[in-house]
């Protein structure tokens, strides 16, 4: 549906309405899928909150909900066509509207979270309450809003997975990316010994972080047998050589992975990494984020003391969405992408 049939829709409703990013279909093109509208405004049901959006994120999976790759993601989020409004998850922004039951929030209160249903790029936006917590007061709502997701997958990955102590020797793959630079400054918190592999241009980013040592994924070799940990964020190396460069017994968190085609994309290196994990001494293996509200509130905390400072690349406004995912897709971004509104 074009603008102008989206927003006679909206009107023909009654309800009150927004401006939003519609998607439609699925495809990879975020300016041929991606595009603005009218619709009506999400109204709050029991436990959840309707957040006036002032910032949303992008993030890989952003670009995987607009796809609707790899395939099995449609199980989930429609067969032929998405779902959802459109693919933003992430938000920042201020309470407006509270349903029944809620007792954590009310009207006024800044807030950020992970939103339910339809997606935050967008005027208006809901979540269950226990998907939000209060926004941290030394950070604006941009940086906010690049919080949620991948801060929440760089927690669960060093923390729960990778199983990191002080001292240790950690290398975090990706290290400028979204969930990158979320997952060195948490792994330097928890008093590891933290290495970032990145690209050469965005080593200086990374090292700012707080990364004991920076790697140029071009031009250096990583040292074979070092690391307690590696956290593989996006990577495409063979697991023989992520194996190679951990210690006999060191652990390896496959984060994501973007080779293996549209039905598994990097799915298939997951598997073979969790099959092989209990022949070998290492420990290999992926998770799916639980993007539990614990974890936001443990995030709050570690950012109000200083601890993690959300790293914002580039902002977008709502119009340029498409914009935004091209950005972060074509691997220009160092940290994060956002949206504001």
């Amino acid at each position: 549906m074009d603008a102008t049939g989206s927003a006679r829709a909206a009107r023909s409703s009654g309800a009150e309405t927004m401006s939003a990013v519609e998607q439609t279909r699925y495809g990879t093109a975020p300016r041929h899928v991606l595009g603005m509208g009218r619709t009506d405004r999400p109204a709050p049901r029991e436990g959840q909150v309707l957040v006036r959006v002032r910032a949303a994120s992008v993030d890989r999976g952003t670009w995987h909900l607009m796809a609707g790759r790899p395939y099995p993601v449609r199980l989930v989020f429609g067969l032929r066509r998405p779902s959802f409004l459109n693919p933003g998850r992430n938000l920042a922004g201020v309470v407006e509207e509270v349903g029944q039951g809620v007792t954590d929030f009310r009207p006024g209160d800044e807030v950020y979270g992970i939103a339910s249903g339809n997606g935050t790029f967008a005027e208006y936006a809901v979540a269950k309450q226990e998907k939000l917590d209060r926004k941290p007061t030394n950070v604006s709502f941009e940086q906010a809003a690049a919080v949620p997701v991948s801060a929440g997958t760089a927690l669960e990955a060093v923390r729960d997975h990778a199983r990191v102590q002080p001292g240790e020797e950690v290398l975090v793959i990706g290290a400028s990316g979204g969930v990158g630079t979320f997952a060195v400054q948490i792994a330097h918190a928890l008093g590891a010994r933290v290495t970032g592999l990145a690209s050469g241009a965005k080593l200086d980013a990374v090292r700012a972080l707080g990364a004991d040592g920076v790697l140029d994924h071009r031009r250096d070799e990583i040292p074979q047998g070092r690391f307690d940990a590696v956290i593989d964020i996006a990577g495409r190396r063979p697991l023989a050589q992520l194996r190679r460069v951990l210690t006999p017994h060191g652990r390896l968190v496959i984060v994501g992975g973007e080779t293996g085609g549209r039905l598994c994309d990097g799915l298939g290196r997951q598997f073979r990494a969790a099959l092989l994990s209990p022949f070998v001494g290492q420990t290999l293996g992926f998770f799916v984020s639980k993007e539990r509200g614990a974890d936001l509130r443990a995030l709050t905390g570690l950012i109000e003391a200083g601890s993690v400072t959300p790293l914002v690349d580039r902002v977008f406004p709502l119009a340029e969405t498409a914009a935004a995912v091209e950005y972060l897709i074509d691997g220009r971004a160092t940290g994060k992408v956002v949206v504001t509104v």
